[in-house]
């Protein structure tokens, strides 16, 4: 088949989006699909570099940090799409290259499969709307976005009934990402974790707490210092990877709680691996995820996950197996102390949490795309008028 997949979000960005068109992209090509990718350019100059296509674009990190909107038309490229003729359309981003999923789609008579990765009301806060107003909008939006698709990929169970209760009535399938647990299962390179720990000045007696990811306010970073805080152990160390707008603020927080925070910034994409395995447990207090694909990644990597009771990790983190979900401060401080103080509980989290990541790999996200697309040979396009 011929695929094309459309993003706002591309390497090098590092974020749950690009991991997961960058995953889909490569195993459909290992399948023996036509892949190509439609994207927005870091400037204003529309160009093709191999399968992917770059538009001209603009920041608007005033409305989004890092984000970028369309601002031509890329005539030459649409013909260009246009003489390719894909078979289908996978729209990963609802905003500049979803106007392009759809001009195609129309143009063509193509179906879309859009994959609705953002819980977008948890970031209603950076447009200062109010939770209703804030609702409102994003529920209409939705409702347009999805009913100009033939099927709506949820990342998560959490993700289709958000969408249901929005009113959507158009076909959801859920499909988790998947995750490269090659990557994640390789033994790192002799020295290499050491030469970590000591580069980051990490004591040889503490338990890592590893949080990675963006540090931004919907992530509820400083609860989760709070968290670490009011447990009193003098004996762990918060190790933050990542980057992102409250990165200062979470700093001092920390810093005034009194928590042993160390703080990488950004690392290298083929570095995430070795960095997920000086955790000893993966940490987070975050609700706002569709499908915690950080959380994949660590039990993929053997370190159990400490998080937030969220309908995204149903069946994905149990209580007691590959880590906890916990719902109050208390129920953190009691998981976290049972961890520190149980080495073979330790051992025995690890080895459940690599083996309970095999549902996530990669190879079975793309045949489940794969399947999806196969199926939509014989379905009606739908009416481009709102939800159905």
């Amino acid at each position: 088949m011929k695929v094309l997949i459309t993003t706002d979000w591309y390497a090098p960005v590092i974020n749950g989006v690009v991991t997961s068109v960058l995953l889909l992209q490569r195993e459909l090509v290992a399948r023996g699909h036509d892949v190509r990718v439609v994207t927005l350019s870091n400037s204003l100059h529309t160009y093709k570099e191999g399968p992917v296509y770059y538009m001209g674009s603009v920041s608007a990190g005033k409305i989004y940090p890092g984000a970028r909107l369309k601002i031509n038309r890329a005539r030459s490229m649409m013909q260009e799409l246009i003489a390719w003729h894909p078979d289908v359309i996978h729209s990963q981003c609802e905003f500049s290259s979803f106007r392009v999923a759809a001009a195609l789609s129309n143009r063509l008579g193509i179906p879309i499969v859009h994959t609705y990765h953002t819980v977008y009301e948890d970031y209603t806060h950076y447009l200062a709307l109010s939770a209703r107003v804030g609702k409102y909008v994003v529920s209409a939006f939705s409702r347009w976005i999805c009913g100009r698709a033939a099927c709506i990929v949820a990342p998560s169970r959490k993700v289709e009934r958000l969408l249901r209760d929005y009113g959507i009535r158009c076909r959801i399938e859920v499909i988790p990402t998947g995750v490269d647990l090659s990557a994640y299962r390789a033994e790192p390179a002799p020295g290499r974790l050491e030469a970590l720990r000591r580069q980051w000045d990490i004591p040889r007696d503490h338990t890592v707490l590893l949080y990675l990811g963006r540090m931004a306010k919907e992530k509820n970073l400083e609860q989760l210092v709070d968290q670490v805080a009011d447990t009193r152990r003098r004996d762990v160390t918060l190790l933050l990877v990542g980057d992102g707008p409250d990165r200062e603020a979470i700093l001092d927080y920390a810093r005034e709680r009194r928590v042993p925070v160390i703080f990488t910034g950004m690392v290298p994409h083929a570095e995430a691996p070795d960095y997920y395995r000086l955790g000893d447990i993966f940490i987070t207090a975050s609700t706002s995820e569709t499908q915690g694909l950080t959380y994949f990644e660590a039990l993929a990597a053997g370190v159990p996950v400490l998080c937030r009771r969220d309908a995204c990790v149903e069946g994905v983190v149990e209580n007691g197996f590959n880590g906890w979900q916990y719902e109050t401060g208390e129920d953190f401080a009691r998981y976290l102390t049972d961890f520190c103080g149980d080495g073979e509980l330790r051992r025995r989290m690890s080895r459940a949490a690599w083996e309970s990541s095999e549902r996530f790999s990669a190879e079975a996200f793309g045949a489940a795309a794969e399947a999806l697309y196969r199926s939509l040979e014989e379905q009606p396009m739908p009416i481009a008028s709102g939800a159905r």
